[in-house]
């Protein structure tokens, strides 16, 4: 039996962030078929997924000397604000943010917790504009509650138990508390998503992960079309957020009067430092982003159409289940990291820290269990020996697919956009489509002289590739990079993607953000420990 934590310290704080992300792939689909409040755009479970995985990406950006509970706890605040999807991704990151608060003194031990879940209930009460019983909000009271019920003494473990306990009894009421969900015969979607979190601190803390029922929506119930008809008169059509900066509690707070004024769904948050994140619902998106700029400094603006969203999700809506394909996705990936990542997506991988060869993979895709399968070269591979080995592997059992990834990034963004419920010809063309559309380079040291287009290296020179081909040749690496990214930067992007190698420094890593941050305005970077040993970095924009 595994003892029991009586603290937390920053180790153990990324292992809970570690396990946060696990617990919502493992239930992101179950969270995302809940959602029918605010907006019944089935996103929720997503959205905190994206959250959490920009609060693991802040965690692994830090420094070497920056291992308290608190540095972590501090990054992923930071991380999950400005990475922050939906209204549930912003409340997430409150929950980041009491934690961070309640640590500055020392691990996450019981008082901690406890402060904490305090903390994050009232930053999230006053964060939201309308606070609206039954949703995420009311379970994080509960659990927050729950752990001050505790007795005065007691352990990390019962308060985190507790608040566990607490959020699921909250969770099962809230069909009793918003009309919408009962008509829908749901729960709270958000609040799903914090139960999550909550089972993932007691299993990091205890080593014995809590049994929990699944929370399956009755498909019995009416259909809910749209949260609108909680109030027919207000019909809004677009989701907007963004960061804030170079602004103050004066004009945040007049913001949030005007987005109000405006919209609903009205949440603003701060990562308890410099940065802020708002987010509303509203018919006009262009005066939402206008009072952002009156406000302060706004990057990463975000606009999303509920009405597109919709005819997205009908067009996705789930066929008897006789007639799903049976479709697997093998990716070849170099890196435990990498590797990590693609698994996290339910993806089957195939290593390639050594070159492999064309009946390797051919192996590899007859050893799928799955009749449909789409496979994710990243390169590995020669065009030709990836149409020979399409051929061998199709016959009457098994339909292949190879996608034209040339990128571990590439494949990235092909899984991000991956759909099981299109028929394959339609998932393939958009995962290629999503591949395609993402410029992607390399960052690497030459490992001897050599004569490329842009002239000769030499042993130790920084190389900076766009896609194949070497345009930057340079002495110093981090100079290499700093051009690399200013040259894939050049044709615009909104997010650069930054996947690590096992022998960059993070002094590299963090320069180069830094970097973009500086001299790229509005582009986000998301960054990932890919551990492959060729390139120090790939940069995937899009």
């Amino acid at each position: 039996m595994v003892e029991a934590l009586n603290a937390l310290d920053g180790a153990a704080v990324t292992r809970w962030a570690h396990a946060c992300v696990d617990g919502l792939v493992a239930h992101c689909e179950e969270i995302n078929d809940l959602n029918v409040f605010p907006i019944p755009d089935s996103d929720t479970g997503t959205n905190l997924l994206f959250t959490m995985r920009s609060a693991v990406a802040a965690v692994e950006a830090l420094t070497p000397d920056a291992t308290s509970a608190h540095d972590v706890a501090t990054a992923m605040a930071r991380g999950a604000t400005t990475g922050a999807r939906g209204n549930s991704g912003i409340i997430l990151s409150q929950v980041m943010r009491g934690i961070a608060d309640s640590t500055v003194n020392g691990p996450l031990d019981a008082t901690a917790l406890r402060d904490a879940l305090d903390a994050a209930a009232v930053l999230v009460r006053s964060a939201v504009s309308v606070p609206v019983e039954g949703t995420i909000v009311t379970v994080l009271d509960q659990a927050g509650a729950a752990a001050r019920r505790c007795e005065a003494d007691a352990s990390i473990a019962e308060i985190a138990t507790a608040a566990a306990d607490a959020a699921v009894d909250a969770l099962e009421r809230t069909p009793g508390q918003l009309a919408v969900l009962a008509e829908a015969g749901a729960v709270d979607a958000g609040g799903l998503g914090l139960v999550v979190l909550l089972d993932a601190l007691v299993t990091v803390i205890t080593g014995e992960a809590p049994h929990r029922p699944r929370f399956v929506r009755s498909h019995d119930a009416a259909p809910v079309d749209d949260a609108r008809s909680l109030d027919p008169t207000v019909v809004q059509d677009y989701e907007v957020m963004y960061l804030l900066s170079d602004t103050d509690e004066l004009r945040i707070s007049a913001l949030r009067k005007r987005l109000g004024e405006i919209g609903d769904s009205v949440i603003i948050v701060s990562d308890g430092g410099a940065c802020w994140s708002a987010h509303v619902h509203c018919r006009d998106a262009g005066a939402a982003i206008e009072a952002g700029i009156a406000s302060g400094r706004i990057h990463q603006v975000r606009v999303n159409c509920f009405a597109l969203d919709r005819a997205d999700a009908q067009r996705s809506l789930p066929k008897p289940l006789a007639g799903l394909a049976d479709r697997g996705l093998l990716a070849v990936v170099e890196g435990d990291g990498a590797a990590q990542l693609y698994e996290s997506e339910g993806v089957t991988v195939l290593r390639c820290d050594q070159p492999i060869s064309a009946p390797t993979l051919l192996a590899a895709i007859r050893a799928m269990d799955n009749r449909e399968v789409l496979v994710l070269p990243n390169g590995a591979l020669s065009a030709q020996e990836l149409v020979a080995v399409g051929v061998a592997a199709r016959d009457a059992s098994k339909d292949v697919l190879l996608l034209p990834t040339s990128s571990m990034v590439q494949g990235l963004a092909a899984v991000a956009v991956h759909d099981s419920m299109r028929i394959a010809v339609d998932d393939a063309f958009a995962m290629s489509e999503a591949a395609s559309s993402t410029r992607w380079g390399s960052l690497r040291v030459a490992p001897g002289r050599a004569l490329t287009l842009v002239g000769t290296c030499e042993a130790g020179d920084g190389l900076g590739l766009i896609g194949h081909e070497v345009v930057v040749i340079e002495r110093d690496v981090q100079l290499a990079g700093t051009q690399l990214l200013d040259r894939v930067l050049g044709l615009g992007g909104e997010l650069v993607t930054m996947l690590v190698g096992a022998h960059a420094t993070v002094e590299l890593v963090n320069h180069l953000a830094a970097h973009v941050e500086k001299n790229h305005q509005g582009v986000e970077v998301m960054i990932y420990s890919g551990d492959q040993q060729g390139d120090l970095l790939q940069l995937g924009v899009e």
